[in-house]
């Protein structure tokens, strides 16, 4: 039998878990799948996301997959605390659009006992660290890197490709705007 402390199931305590990635690598599809395991077991799960992620449903975190599962669009991450009191999972969708209090937000609601599961982009779309995934990633008892398949050379990918000229770190979109790539396959086009 395994003893090490990666296997251990926490008990009477809250943890914060992050699945982290690329766009189009199944983080949504995790977070929804996780989700709904806490609600088979009968567990009080609420779900929010940043009222800025419209692209497919307001009241529905979505998976690119179709995937979906019913949520409460917040505009800052304090709104989280207030909205998850008698919940014993708390589910995060698109935790890059909030800002760096949603580290905060998170810890407090670990502290008070609740499971608290965060997806996000890790990296922006020229591969820089995307805040405050990175910041979570440090305080959280459980990650979870996912990958997609680079849509020019079908290696694992964990880069988001934009094909825009945009220069905005933060443009909400989808297979419109955005493509999986590797590390070799990524390019970060100066204007």
């Amino acid at each position: 039998m395994d003893t090490s402390a990666q296997h251990v199931i926490p008990r009477d305590v809250g943890w914060i878990e992050v699945i982290c990635g690329c766009m189009f690598s199944g983080k949504t599809e995790e977070l929804i799948r996780r989700l709904r395991r806490a609600q088979i077991a009968r567990q009080r799960v609420v779900v929010f996301k940043p009222v800025i992620d419209n692209r497919y449903s307001q009241e529905h975190i979505v998976s690119h997959n179709e995937q979906t599962l019913v949520s409460t669009p917040v505009q800052d991450a304090s709104e989280i605390i207030t909205g998850s009191t008698d919940a014993q999972v708390v589910g995060i969708d698109e935790g890059q659009f909030f800002g760096g209090n949603l580290v905060d937000v998170c810890e407090q609601l670990a502290r008070s006992g609740k499971r608290v599961i965060v997806a996000g982009l890790d990296q922006d779309y020229r591969g820089k660290p995307f805040e405050p995934i990175p910041q979570l990633l440090a305080v959280a008892e459980y990650i979870t890197k996912t990958l997609a398949i680079c849509v020019v050379c079908g290696n694992p990918a964990d880069r988001t490709q934009r094909t825009s000229s945009s220069q905005e770190r933060v443009i909400v979109g989808a297979k419109d705007l955005y493509e999986a790539r590797c590390r070799r396959c990524h390019r970060v086009i100066e204007h």
